[in-house]
């Protein structure tokens, strides 16, 4: 039977949807907000192509090798503490980055507004699936997704559009006002947070974070020294290294930070490995179409950031409402048709010849991206957090995050393997392909290993 609310409760629903979705948002669009701005920042602050390169990294390694600890961290100490202090700590470094007067000064803000965007996004997740259920937390997700996905598309829109009208630094500034909302409403809200007890994982805490932040920054760097070069291979190893004994500790240990029986459930699985076949696409897809469209098909800056637009107002309307299909028939459909209704719509663009015409040649893939996009996503957070403990919503929430940003990082890192050493029409023909494949593995991988009843049967 489904579960009658009372008004109190469904208010309370509310509000939890709308901090989530609030605190979320500004982490997700810190992540590509600050693209656009880094030619102005450097010519500001100096330091040239390495301010720019380090004040986009700091954010993106601190936030990648830190997101496993915050989740841990939320189950342990509860949701809605972790979320506070993320939001302080957000609110206080973006700040800091609006007044930072020297390019050193930035690049530290930024590794700390990463810092604390990790405590952001698996506390938001882990405070929904605590809060609703059934269905209802199926939709719930479902305006989640649609906001934090709308977050990281227009990104480099409204960057570009602050810094032409005033200035890069209104870029940080501007996140004062839905964070500074977000912690009153925290103050506000009275949930069932009960903590998990069980002690503090440090051990684990230190090989995850080494782990992960040695594996991400050889990501980032390979692609300014190549893999050959002893700081990129070194970290990278070092990596490698420190997660193999991470995964030994927590095998052994009593109370791990990561239990690894969570892999035992098929969903979250094969959910977790859905998600980077088709998280590695979006990446790719998404950093190939803005350099092909500027440096390639001549579009301005603020013409290729248009160009992705319909897939932020397909989502919005839609994203949501196959959240709550999912949740009444089972992400395993949803799963399985938009990955691969997205890989047709990426293929469709290898069609792309100069000069570029939009509205014929990249659009119609933008539509059909877009939607299999809107199937996708709701369904497939879905399936991974429904088939876990709501105990372990934190960290589950981490490590399918932690899988999507890694997926991402290694498909842009391995493009000069891909589609060779330039963005030029034969180049992102290969790219688009790529893409494709990967979508379509995507939705394969859904349709062999994700099961409705497993979903059902946690709730």
């Amino acid at each position: 039977m489904p579960k009658v609310y009372t008004n109190n409760m469904a208010k309370t629903q509310k509000l939890v949807l709308f901090i989530a979705i609030l605190s979320s948002f500004v982490a997700f669009l810190d992540g590509s907000v600050v693209g656009v701005a880094l030619p102005k920042i450097s010519d500001e602050l100096g330091g040239g192509l390495l301010t720019q390169q380090w004040v986009n990294n700091a954010y993106l390694i601190t936030l990648g090798s830190l997101i496993l600890v915050a989740g841990s961290l939320s189950d342990i100490f509860g949701r809605k503490k972790i979320l506070a202090i993320g939001l302080l700590g957000f609110l206080a470094t973006s700040l800091l980055c609006a007044i930072a007067p020297t390019a050193e000064f930035l690049v530290i803000a930024r590794g700390l507004q990463g810092a604390a965007g990790a405590l952001l996004v698996p506390s938001s997740l882990a405070l929904i699936i605590s809060t609703f259920s059934g269905s209802a937390q199926a939709k719930a997700i479902g305006q989640w997704t649609a906001w934090t996905g709308i977050a990281f598309i227009i990104g480099p829109l409204v960057g570009g559009l602050l810094v032409d009208l005033y200035s890069w630094r209104l870029v940080f500034a501007i996140n004062v006002i839905p964070i500074a909302i977000a912690m009153v409403l925290v103050s506000r809200l009275h949930v069932k947070d009960k903590p998990v007890e069980r002690k503090v994982d440090i051990a684990g805490i230190i090989l995850g974070a080494v782990g992960l932040g040695g594996v991400v920054y050889a990501l980032i760097e390979q692609g300014n020294y190549g893999w050959a070069h002893p700081i990129v291979w070194g970290t990278g190893l070092l990596g490698v290294i420190a997660l193999v004994i991470f995964i030994l500790h927590e095998k052994r240990t009593e109370q791990p930070m990561l239990p690894l029986s969570l892999f035992t459930s098929r969903n979250f699985s094969y959910g977790n490995l859905a998600t980077f076949f088709i998280y590695a696409a979006l990446a790719l897809q998404g950093f190939l179409l803005v350099i092909f469209l500027q440096q390639v098909a001549g579009f301005t800056a603020t013409q290729a950031g248009l160009a992705s637009l319909p897939i932020t107002i397909i989502m919005f309307f839609l994203s949501s409402r196959f959240g709550a299909l999912s949740g009444k028939y089972g992400p395993r459909l949803f799963m399985t048709i938009g990955p691969m209704l997205s890989g047709i719509g990426t293929l469709y663009m290898y069609k792309v010849n100069l000069p570029t015409n939009y509205w014929t040649e990249v659009l119609p893939s933008i539509l059909l991206f877009g939607l299999g996009l809107s199937i996708t996503v709701a369904p497939l957070t879905s399936a991974v957090l429904g088939s876990i403990k709501s105990s372990q919503a934190g960290i589950g929430s981490a490590v399918n995050n932690a899988v999507a940003r890694i997926a991402g990082l290694l498909a842009v890192a391995a493009i000069g393997v891909l589609i060779g050493e330039s963005v030029d029409l034969d180049g992102f023909r290969s790219g688009i392909i790529v893409c494709s494949v990967l979508l379509i593995c995507g939705g394969i991988i859904s349709a062999v290993g994700i099961r409705n009843n497993l979903v059902k049967s946690s709730q």
